[in-house]
């Protein structure tokens, strides 16, 4: 396992334990008869590229991988161990794979959100906040899959009557400064591309959307519960859950380039009322009806 994260961060556990169930209700047992190893990028390039040499050199039957750098640096080792991507978004646009029905090759997996989210989250961030007229994409073009969602994104900010702000950042400092910005100009709001960037920085872009007034919307149910406004995404331990299937399927004989890539089917919106209340914001009784969960 390649996984964009730290082990320690939270969500680091609960994904792994989703995958190692999974895996044992299909008959594979750690000790017994599967042996497996982690590796911890916790966001940065240049791990995932060294741990992605290590696990390529252990000559594993399948690798399950996390975060689109990982994914891209493993590709570059090898195009004949089997791989499972986890939460990955845009995989035709990064190369990974030929088509979701059919991946060809030695890569197939789970995405998380497709660009065509860019627009119901700009649509959620002005029925939340009416009064927005500018919303700002923020994304890291070393780690993100950005360039289909930032065409979804100039398309529906049109659509919408908004002003459309790409907003790209490297690194912590250029993020900091960017959100402030972005704060210093009245009715602004802004949304993140979904990928282990934003993840492992999630904490400081929450603070920084309360201390600058900002309404923000997330991919995630880790944001809100970190402090953020409002996520509009799917679980993301399920999706490590759904994983097993497809190490099973290639640990009994089947090729990754005949199991079509799966998107999410289920998404889940999530309020947190304490953070709206942080900036200022009331949130219409008839939004706050269709959340499934509000955080007090």
């Amino acid at each position: 396992m390649l996984m964009g994260i730290s082990d320690m961060d939270p969500e680091a556990t609960p994904r792994v334990e989703a995958l190692q169930k999974g895996l044992q209700e299909l008959g594979w047992n750690e000790g017994r008869n599967i042996h497996l190893d982690y590796r911890w990028t916790a966001g940065d390039v240049d791990k995932a590229q060294l741990f992605a040499k290590e696990i390529v050199d252990l000559k594993p039957d399948v690798i399950v991988v996390h975060s689109s750098p990982a994914v891209a640096a493993l590709r570059r080792l090898t195009s004949r161990i089997p791989m499972v991507f986890v939460l990955i978004a845009d995989p035709i646009g990064s190369g990974f794979v030929e088509s979701l029905a059919h991946p060809g090759g030695n890569i197939t997996g789970f995405m998380n959100a497709d660009a065509p989210m860019a627009g119901k989250w700009l649509g959620l961030i002005t029925e939340i906040a009416p009064n927005v007229r500018r919303v700002a994409l923020i994304y890291n073009p070393r780690t993100s899959p950005y360039e289909s969602f930032l065409r979804a994104f100039d398309a529906s900010a049109k659509q919408l009557g908004l002003e459309a702000i790409p907003t790209p950042v490297l690194d912590a400092n250029e993020l900091e400064r960017a959100i402030a910005e972005l704060g210093n100009r009245p009715n602004s709001a802004f949304f993140v591309v979904p990928d282990v960037f934003v993840q492992v920085h999630r904490a400081l872009i929450v603070n920084l959307a309360e201390q600058y007034r900002l309404p923000a919307i997330y991919p995630y149910r880790f944001f809100p519960t970190s402090g953020g406004l409002l996520s509009y995404g799917f679980d993301t331990v399920v999706a490590f859950r759904q994983a097993a299937s497809y190490v099973d399927k290639i640990l009994r004989g089947a090729s990754p380039g005949d199991l079509p890539v799966q998107a999410p089917a289920t998404f889940k919106m999530v309020v947190n009322l304490k953070a709206a209340r942080a900036i200022g914001l009331t949130i219409p009784e008839s939004f706050l009806v269709r959340a499934d969960e509000i955080i007090e």
